[in-house]
């Protein structure tokens, strides 16, 4: 967090705090409580969004703060067990997927993705485009670093269900008919599609859906309940639901079963920091293989041409799993971290495994400014916690 911006909104978050926060999960570190709820009101005071909610987690101990409303006129504060869209934090789960699937042998980091592929229900038509040679490997997929473009052309859903259009077939016609915009494994691009196909290659390997794979391997072994493909509609009671970049309210929609590797689960605060206390806590051996595979910076950014993309909530050193790795700099310790956006909320989570310590926020509103706001206080936030 930035001295300033602390300093000029010191004494109206002082002020509101007690009025603005929601019951936090009283946590055993009573620094970690105070950090919360004083952070919290800031970011709420100074992005002026309709809710924010922030958990923390540190040394075991957890800590969830709710500000302003589920979603304008709601009337009701975020807390840890509001549910959300994440975005494409729905990447890093799916990068554990892959190192899960790594660790028992089912697929390696360098086998291609069209082997794969072909074996995935509705995908035998795929054709995987190369390029100098070279092919499309899961690790590739995984590190944003294959050539493809961002998303497949399709034509716009209704209102109602805006990614009905996001389907195997516009995958499979985007694969035949757009060109490679780099040779896989030579740069990278920020890629939804690759990780559509990314998912989908592990379903042809494994035999098993996404979501089969998801919760046998994330969401199980971190005790999460209330994470998931989102299929909620409307304005159900419980949810955050998020604002257009024109202030309109934006209802729940269903995400496209395709897509949901990229960027369709929905989680609680709670389910996040469950999972980030699976990230850094001990773990039985075969666990410990998955996380140690799913911790690795795989691909340095002084290697790639063009690197595109990745640097919107710092700047990005290297690719991990679908992580970003940003390497420590001044007080602030190497991070593993993701931003998520849609359905009008942004998030963001990094944790750093070496001190024991992760945060996860959202807000409801697509302001680019307030996520990119969040995102630098979260990282500041860790760096003034971190257990030494």
């Amino acid at each position: 967090m930035k001295t300033g911006r602390l300093t000029t909104l010191a004494a109206a978050a002082a002020a509101g705090a007690l009025l603005l926060a929601g019951a936090p999960a009283r946590a055993a570190d009573p620094l970690l409580e105070e950090a919360v709820e004083f952070t919290g009101a800031v970011m709420y005071l100074d992005f002026k969004v309709p809710g924010v909610v922030l958990g923390v987690i540190r040394n075991g101990e957890t800590a969830v703060m709710g500000f302003g409303e589920l979603y304008e006129g709601a009337g009701v504060e975020p807390d840890g067990n509001t549910k959300l869209r994440i975005g494409s934090i729905s990447k890093a789960m799916t990068g554990q997927v892959l190192a899960s699937l790594v660790a028992d042998g089912t697929v390696a980091f360098t086998d291609t993705a069209a082997g794969h592929l072909a074996k995935a229900p509705g995908w035998a038509d795929a054709v995987v485009p190369q390029m100098d040679g070279r092919q499309i490997r899961l690790i590739d997929l995984a590190t944003h670093s294959a050539g493809l473009m961002r998303d497949a052309p399709r034509e716009p859903g209704p209102p109602e269900d805006p990614e009905r259009n996001n389907t195997i077939a516009a995958a499979i016609a985007a694969l035949k008919t757009e060109p490679l915009l780099f040779a896989p494994g030579t740069g990278a691009l920020y890629s939804n599609l690759g990780f559509d196909l990314l998912g989908a290659a592990m379903e042809g390997a494994a035999g098993k859906s996404y979501a089969e794979l998801l919760k046998e391997r994330v969401l199980d072994p971190a005790g999460m309940k209330d994470t998931g493909i989102a299929t909620a509609r409307g304005m159900p009671e419980g949810h955050m639901l998020g604002q257009g970049f024109q202030g309109e309210q934006i209802p729940a929609v269903p995400a496209a079963a395709t897509t949901a590797p990229a960027g369709g689960l929905v989680s609680t605060p709670n389910d996040i920091l469950r999972w980030m206390a699976w990230h850094l806590g001990d773990l039985p051996d075969h666990q410990a293989e998955v996380r140690l595979l799913d911790h690795a910076a795989y691909i340095p950014r002084d290697r790639l041409a063009p690197a595109y993309g990745l640097d919107e909530s710092g700047h990005a050193d290297a690719l991990g799993l679908g992580w970003i790795v940003m390497l420590a700099e001044g007080e602030r310790p190497t991070l593993l971290q993701k931003a998520g956006g849609g359905n009008g909320i942004f998030t963001y989570m990094a944790f750093a495994p070496g001190r024991d310590i992760g945060a996860f926020v959202a807000i409801n509103s697509f302001d680019f400014g307030a996520a990119m706001g969040m995102a630098e206080v979260v990282n500041g936030l860790i760096a003034q916690l971190s257990p030494r």
